[in-house]
This record gives structure tokens, sequence and C-alpha cells, in this order.
């Protein structure tokens, strides 16, 4: 038997110790739980437009953390950027959306958000801002207002593809009309 120590002479191992078997019985509630011990909420898929992804992005989020990029058009300076995206975060917190924002470069912020299911319609205010380059949401880039031409056809990157494919295929018959045998040779 472990012999007892008065409560004085408690390091800061023991105190661990003893906070593990006082919460050990404890039922700790759901909302309390950090977020990848509570369980999913579930999904409602009457809610589910098979037409829009996004809506079956909106349901799988809800409850999540979610980040996003933003980008700032023009050349700011990093205090500017600071400037600009915290006007949108405080019209964002009027709106009662829980936002927090950090600035990971001179024309770069991140987004977070508690609840994920809401940065759809987060992403919508913030590309129709004047000095929004684009919003980078689960990987997909969208274009803001403040975009210019370059940035503008970021999203687009099947067409682009597409095309290019076009091009290569239109090359190699024209490769192949230059190398075929039966062409005559002219006489000099």
């Amino acid at each position: 038997p472990a012999k007892k120590k008065d409560i004085r002479d408690y390091n800061d191992a023991d105190m661990a110790r003893l906070l593990e078997q006082w919460e050990k019985d404890d039922d700790i509630e759901e909302g309390d739980l950090p977020e990848h011990k509570r369980p999913p909420a579930p999904i409602d898929f009457s809610k589910i437009d098979p037409g829009k992804p996004e809506s079956i992005l909106k349901l799988t989020k809800k409850g999540k953390t979610l980040m996003m990029f933003v980008t700032v058009s023009g050349n700011p300076t990093e205090k500017e950027t600071e400037e600009i995206t915290s006007l949108w975060q405080g019209s964002l917190f009027n709106a009662n959306y829980d936002v927090q924002r950090f600035i990971v470069g001179s024309n770069r912020a991140i987004f977070m958000l508690r609840d994920g299911g809401y940065a759809w319609e987060i992403k919508d205010f913030l590309i129709s801002q004047e000095r929004c380059a684009d919003v980078t949401l689960e990987g997909q880039v969208y274009p803001g207002k403040g975009a210019d031409g370059s940035e503008k056809g970021k999203n687009k990157t099947k067409p682009e593809k597409a095309k290019k494919k076009k091009d290569t295929e239109k090359k190699s018959k024209s490769n192949q009309e230059d190398n075929r045998a039966t062409k005559q040779k002219e006489e000099l």
C-alpha cells in the first residue's frame, strides 16, 4: 500500500494524477468535450441537393472548426491587410458570425470559424468586398470582386486543361502529317 502524502508535499505530477482520478468518474457534457472527441452530428440527407455539392459540405462541416484563406487585392502592406481584414471581421461579428482572424502574409489572412456550416455564407460576403482578391475554402479558390483578370481565371482549371489537350492533339496530328512516307519530294 502506498504511503499517504500530506497534500502540502504534492508536486505537479501528483496533482495531475489526483485530477485524473477525480475526473475519471465525472460525467462531462458533450459540449465540453474537445472537438475531436465529440460524436459527429447526424446528417439529414433530405436537405441535400444533389445538384449542389456545396450543400453536402455545409452539412458535413456543421459544428466543426474550419479555416479559409483570404487574399487582399492590390499590393497592401501587412498593416493595410490587418486593417482591411479587421473591418471584414467586424462586419461578420455584427452579423453574429464567430470568426477569428490571423494575418499570415503581407496580403493574406486566415479566417477561422467555430462552425463550418456558415463558411459558404461568409465566403459569399468576402468575395463581394472591393479589396478581396480571392477566398480559398476546402481547396477551392473563389475569385473576389477585387481580383484582376489573371486572378479571376484561377477557378477555371478544367476548361484550360481541356484546351491544352486539344492543342496538343492538333500538334501531334500536324507532326504525323509531316512524317508521312507518302509525301513527295520536291526537285530542286
